[in-house]
């Protein structure tokens, strides 16, 4: 029965490049180890030695504190049951034991981080709580429904094969434009890549220079808009800006010859119009994740022609050197890229449920056996969540911009080098010499915050950097009305984003109103809101979100 066996679910193949990586780490030529830590290795076997008499010791005793605190073993028959909580202790002292041999065999530097993060998928895998003939609370639930658990399981096994993706929330509970992405606005301009949608403004007045923002095209944009009370977008417009977004398009066929330099074009388009509908010399522009980067491109094309149409740039978790590029870069190799290139490089379209996919692969105890456990072993229905929503509504890539993405990216890392033109001019990063403002996030698995930091020496004008807590998305999506966690800010810029930190200032709450009264300081001077959206020339198109945000992937 497929519920039984996650590891041979058809829907988890994504995992198999992952062991087959473990064995290339180990058995391949350029990956032999090139030595072993003897004395290490050795008290990682009396280490296991002793956890194994402990363990047998404890069968009866109080459980430790810390295993009680991981979600997969949350209930108490892991605890109180001998048989389960041997069976914890044993895998739990494996999988440690597993990552210390690792850390004892000498290997260069990417290629040991390799190893460790494919082990760490390996041993995730393999957690007892993700079987169904180890897993207690499963089996309970089977036996209290005469076994409708299991029935109703492997009808979501067979839905989710159907669509080719684990769910992970009711997606029947959203609609975009009825439930998330609803701020009052229209769509004023639209390209082959792009709609830009202008907002209603929320103030009587408003700063003269309007606000462009511009977020990833690996996603949709409505993250930024999800429900009014988390709502960027809404805030933004509460601070008195005329704020518009950029929708990027979700590519189907036709775009299937799209390029990096047409995506950078939309950036460019929508900097012209915002100019163009509010009247303003200059806008400030905002970019997050790799609608960072291609932000950053424009800036970076705009500033060779001689154009100085922005006032300023903020940067949410945004890579420009990709030396330490996360997780990500575990999954990417020159083989890897190859490949990409001589199958869609040319012209195609890399699907968008396969790109969400390898997202959900960088935080399986999180996005992937949670929900085979839920959905599969347990028969339960994914609950309603916005945010998850949002994670599954997939956005296809274009292939020629996808891989050239990739291969001058993250595998060459040739932005921050100056090595790379766009749309016809040399790009040189040190030549954008606007104010910025850099927000990273500190548990960012995506964008190591590390990275983010070396943006503020890449840069040529004066930035002030901001650490947010939390990751990629939920340390950005923290709305101020909250007040939850906290962000470092006005720490002594160096070369080491580490000794930045040391000398820091934590503040709780959020980054938001610290950025909001950053961002005044370049908003120029209060006007009269606009009683209506766009202009004679860019006149509404239709209501915000717009068509192109509702297409989605099959």
């Amino acid at each position: 029965m497929p519920v039984l066996t996650p590891m041979s679910n058809p829907l988890l193949n994504g995992f198999t490049p992952s062991l087959t990586t473990l064995a290339e780490l180990l058995t391949t030529p350029r990956y032999l180890p090139h030595g072993i830590d003897v004395p290490r290795m050795m008290q990682s076997s009396f280490r296991h030695l002793e956890g194994q008499m402990a363990m047998l010791a404890a069968m009866f005793g109080q459980p430790e504190a810390e295993t009680r605190r991981d979600r997969r073993f949350a209930v108490k028959d892991w605890d109180e049951n001998p048989w389960y909580r041997l069976l914890k202790q044993s895998y739990l002292l494996n999988a440690r034991t597993l990552s210390e041999l690792a850390e004892s065999i000498h290997l260069p530097d990417d290629d040991k981080n390799k190893l460790e993060f494919f082990l760490s998928q390996f041993v995730d895998a393999l957690s007892p709580s993700n079987f169904l003939a180890t897993n207690p609370e499963a089996l309970r639930l089977a036996v209290e429904t005469k076994g409708e658990s299991l029935l109703s399981g492997f009808s979501n096994y067979v839905e989710d094969v159907r669509q080719r993706r684990i769910a992970i929330t009711d997606e029947s509970a959203f609609e975009v434009g009825r439930d998330v992405a609803t701020s009052e606005g229209a769509v004023v301009f639209e390209s082959e890549v792009m709609q830009l949608i202008q907002y209603k403004p929320l103030t009587a007045k408003v700063m003269s220079r309007p606000l462009l923002i511009v977020p990833p095209c690996i996603n949709k944009f409505y993250i930024l808009d999800l429900q009014p009370d988390n709502s960027f977008v809404r805030f933004a417009c509460e601070q008195g800006y005329t704020v518009f977004v950029t929708s990027w398009r979700n590519p189907q066929e036709d775009m299937r010859n799209t390029t990096w330099d047409d995506y950078v074009e939309g950036v460019l388009d929508g900097i012209e119009v915002s100019r163009a509908i509010s009247g303003a010399s200059q806008v400030n522009a905002l970019g997050w994740c790799v609608g960072g980067t291609l932000l950053t491109s424009a800036m970076a094309v705009l500033q060779a022609r001689g154009e100085d149409t922005v006032a300023s740039m903020t940067l949410l978790t945004t890579m420009l050197d990709f030396t330490d590029p996360g997780d990500l870069g575990h999954l990417l190799d020159e083989a890897t890229v190859m490949a990409r290139e001589q199958t869609i490089g040319n012209g195609g379209i890399y699907p968008g449920k396969e790109l969400a996919f390898v997202f959900q692969t960088l935080r399986p105890n999180d996005l992937i056996w949670p929900y085979v456990v839920s959905n599969y072993l347990k028969g339960k229905a994914p609950a309603a969540f916005d945010l998850l929503y949002w994670n599954a509504d997939a956005t296809n890539l274009p292939g020629p911009m996808y891989t050239w993405y990739l291969r001058n990216m993250y595998l060459e890392n040739r932005l921050c080098k100056g090595e790379l033109s766009m749309c016809g001019q040399s790009i040189d990063l040190g030549e954008i010499k606007v104010p910025s403002y850099i927000l990273a996030t500190k548990e960012d698995h995506i964008v190591p915050w590390q990275s983010a930091y070396r943006s503020t020496q890449l840069l040529g004008g004066e930035s002030e950097f901001v650490l947010g807590e939390s990751g990629h998305i939920a340390g950005v999506i923290n709305p101020a009305s909250k007040q939850k966690r906290g962000y470092w800010s006005a720490g002594a810029q160096g070369d080491q984003a580490e000794d930045w930190l040391t000398s820091a200032q934590s503040t709780p709450g959020s980054w938001w109103t610290h950025w909001s009264a950053w961002l005044k300081q370049h908003g120029g001077k209060q006007k009269a809101a606009p009683a209506k959206l766009g202009n004679s020339k860019f006149q509404p198109i239709e209501a915000a979100p717009g068509r192109y945000v509702k297409v989605r992937v099959e």
